[in-house]
Formats: C-alpha cells, structure tokens, sequence
C-alpha cells in the first residue's frame, strides 16, 4: 500500500451535531475534485503536526456522493484531534487531508435492499450509504441505530429528513438505553438479545442484499454472530469499527521480547527498500518510522487497514487485527501497526 498523499483543503463549515460532536465540510478545488471523489462509506485521512509530532485520524464521510467531502466527530475526552476539531478548528482554515480511501463502500448504481445496524458515531458512514443508495429508486433501507439519549443521537434531522423524502423505502428505528421509548423494544441497549428480536420483527433477512454494521466492538461482534446464526451469508456482512476500548492481547512470544533483542527488518515502500535493527518490543510501524517517515498509517489501532503490508520473509506476530480478512492473512498480509518482529530477519512489502 502506497503511503498517502496529503493536501491542504479549506473547511467550508463546522455544524455542531450534539455537545460533543459536529460535521466538519471541505471545500474542494477543481484540480483536485477528481482525485477526492468517493464512495458512501469511505473515509477520510487527517494529518496535523503538533509539537514536532506527526499525527493522524482516520474519520468515516457523512455526505452522500457526488457532494463536498464531510467527516462527522465525536469529541473524545482529551483527544488531540477531536477536541480540535470540534472546539478550535474555524471556516476558513487549512487542513491536510488525503484521498478518500477505505473497503467500506457501497455501490449506489446496484439496486439492493440494505440493512443498516450502528450506535453512537457509527452513525457517520451509514448517513452517507444511506442517502446514496436511497438515491436510485430500486434500493430500500432498513436502519436500526443505537444511542444513549435522544440529545447524544449524531445527524438525527438528517436521518428525518431521509424518512421524509422516501417514505417506506426508509425504516428508521431509534434505539435509546437511557431514555423510555413507547415500545419497550426500542427502550434498552442495542445487545444481542435486542437485536435478535428486532431482526426477527423488523427485517426480512432472507431479502437483505447487504448488511452495514458500525459501532463499538462488542456491537460489530454480536451483530455478527447473531447474523451468522441466522444465515445471512458472510459475503453479505460488511463492518467497520471505529476503536476498539479493549487491549491488545499479550504477545505469544513474550519471552522473546526483551530489552536489547533486535531483529533486522527490511522495510519496502515504493520499490525503495530499507533495512535497519529495531527492538523486539515495538512494532513493525512505529520502529520502522524512526526511518521510513513516508511509511502509510492512520488509526494504530488495528481498525482502519492502512497500513497493511505482506511478509515476504521471516516471522512476526499480530496481536490485534480488525481490519484484514482471512484470506489476507493466510497470505502473510498483516497490520504492521499491530505486529512484532520475532525472527531475526524480517521483510515486509507495503507494495505487495
């Protein structure tokens, strides 16, 4: 995977959403128009430098395509780029963004009945597939979407006025944990047992082309195995996560991971490869920066995929992945921001 390219964009607006979250609009001039078109689902890659540090965050866009690119934040208490988004970042101003980018894309030309399952700010790219694929007239949307309260619920106009342009092509349900709904099934956490009853009720799942989920871990996980338990085929289920609130698991080869042990990793990026000594303790990524600053990267936390890359020699050991699929990592692909040298030589082809 080439490393991102970033250009400066101007916001257009910063719309508050809730107390802790907003809409942040890019303008987008004409030579590059092309280059940041996207499909509903992609994301956004932000890049800022503070205090000499290089720092990036991936967030998902929440307009629908063919319009301006525009991200949806949820603030996170003392988060470097939330806070500054939301609270500081004014029209007018520069950032650095690169190319949409993501496999979380749906196809709006396809017509298709899709079955949209999120919480929280899982919301954001699930507004963009929505109101693209409710564009073409064969499509219907099915949306079951969690929150604590009605004040905390992201692009609530937005997922009204998407009610009222297409009528029974788009089934709404609001799922509130802290607030009584008049339906008791619409009132509590949107669990596995909740979401059992409202597939059973709500969704004729045998007539469901595809299925979005975006949420917290355990949401994504559960959705999952209930879909799965149901028969919906895995083909069908599409899923981004946007963190993950658990650590990562201990490394396997832990008494090999000592102060002092090096392993000599060839880094390849461009066609240009790069060797040098990096600790067994540290990952792939944040060692081979210390030398290849253009290496790709967004979240470091083994959601987003951007910075996948192929062992072409040696071994190393993944210790969280959310974002490859089987098939990857039987072919040695693996996240680099999640894994660790544990042989004495190591290649890993970001090109590959």
């Amino acid at each position: 995977m080439a490393a991102p390219t970033f250009h400066e964009l101007t916001v257009r607006a910063v719309e508050p959403l809730t107390d802790d979250s907003a809409a942040v609009t890019f303008d987008v001039p004409d030579d590059l128009r092309e280059l940041f078109a996207f499909a509903p689902g992609e994301s956004l890659t932000l890049r800022r430098v503070v205090d000499g540090v290089e720092h990036r965050r991936s967030y998902s866009i929440c307009a629908p395509a063919g319009a301006a690119p525009r991200i949806g934040v949820r603030e996170v208490p003392g988060g470097m780029f939330s806070s500054w988004l939301i609270r500081e970042v004014a029209p007018g101003e520069t950032i650095e963004v690169a190319a949409p980018a993501g496999g979380f894309r749906a196809d709006p030309a396809s017509p298709g009945r899709h079955l949209c399952i999120a919480a929280g700010s899982g919301i954001t790219p699930m507004l963009s597939i929505a109101a693209s694929v409710l564009a073409n007239p064969e499509s219907s949307v099915t949306m079951l979407y969690g929150n604590r309260e009605t004040t905390s619920v992201m692009f609530a106009e937005e997922l009204s006025d998407l009610k009222d342009l297409h009528g029974p092509r788009f089934d709404l349900v609001h799922v509130l944990s802290r607030e009584p709904r008049d339906v008791e099934l619409f009132s509590g956490r949107l669990d596995a047992d909740r979401l059992r009853r409202l597939l059973t009720l709500k969704v004729p799942l045998p007539a469901v082309d595809h299925v979005w989920l975006c949420g917290p871990l355990g949401l994504v996980e559960d959705a999952r195995a209930l879909l799965a338990e149901l028969g919906v085929p895995a083909e069908k289920v599409h899923f981004e996560l946007f963190f993950v609130d658990a650590p990562p698991p201990q490394l396997r080869h832990a008494d090999r991971v000592v102060e002092g042990v090096t392993s000599d990793v060839t880094v390849v990026l461009d066609g240009r490869a790069t060797t040098t000594p990096m600790p067994r303790a540290t990952t792939l990524l944040d060692s081979a920066q210390a030398v290849r600053s253009d290496l790709p990267f967004a979240c470091k936390g083994g959601v987003c995929g951007t910075c996948r890359a192929k062992v072409v020699e040696g071994e190393v050991e993944m210790v969280r992945n959310y974002a490859l699929e089987p098939d990857e990592v039987e072919q040695q692909f693996v996240l680099t921001c999640q894994s660790y040298p544990v042989s004495d030589t190591v290649t890993v082809d970001f090109d590959a």
